[in-house]
């Protein structure tokens, strides 16, 4: 399945951008100029059930990452994954063959999740989304609720099908906590660094770091743009 994707910029090295659940392409545009004018054309896509992308008959990390290479350039000088969108790069990475790849408070492992209530939302009102994300700017809240217009609530299946904490990655990697992380413990943090991954926390902000605070996220990208 080919999906939607969003441009920012023109220059001669690619990076491509994926969203995490409940958002869409949209959700990357308060860093994406700024990492296009470090010389690249960003590609954002909408994954299945978000944006302008259809809805899939299976939401799985698995299938997910299949769409994915079926819709980005091959051997993209950089990728960069939030959330679940993270869990799909993981397992695209070694076919899409990124030189490098920054993975944004990645959904790897599982949680207990109320899914319903994730499912539930789809219809949450201005005042809710800005109770939930304080730091966001008002632009940030508009197009959440755009996304949400369109999100497809059955894609939360995805959530039961996360990969796991991975093993020594294939690419040079970076890893890029929200402060603290919910997603990704200290201790798994200091497995990772373990195995060859690169961990950097972006104190004081949330689950969303490219929104929260698009300086800090900017700032971690030092050495990887």
């Amino acid at each position: 399945m080919r999906l939607a994707t969003r441009i920012w910029g023109d220059g001669p090295r690619t990076a491509v951008l994926v969203h995490g659940i409940m958002s869409d392409s949209r959700g990357w545009s308060r860093v994406a100029p700024a990492i296009a004018e470090h010389g690249y054309r960003v590609v954002a896509v909408d994954l299945p059930g978000h944006g302008a992308s259809g809805p899939a008959p299976v939401y799985t990390p698995t299938a997910l990452a299949a769409d994915l290479l079926d819709t980005l350039p091959a051997a993209p000088d950089l990728a960069i994954g939030h959330s679940l969108g993270s869990a799909v790069l993981l397992l695209a990475v070694p076919r899409l063959r990124c030189a490098r790849a920054v993975h944004c408070d990645p959904a790897w492992v599982p949680r207990n999740r109320d899914l319903d209530a994730l499912r539930a939302g789809k219809h949450a009102t201005w005042r809710e989304l800005r109770a939930a994300h304080p730091r966001w700017h008002d632009d940030d809240i508009a197009a959440e609720r755009q996304a949400l217009a369109t999100w497809d609530p059955a894609s939360v299946t995805a959530l039961q099908h996360l990969p796991g904490l991975p093993g020594v990655p294939t690419v040079p990697s970076l890893v890029l906590l929200a402060g603290p992380s919910e997603r990704i413990s200290p201790a798994h943090a200091t497995v990772l660094s373990r195995r060859g991954w690169h961990v950097h926390t972006v104190d004081g902000a949330g689950h969303t770091v490219h929104r929260d605070d698009p300086a800090g996220f900017l700032g971690a990208l030092r050495g990887w743009l």
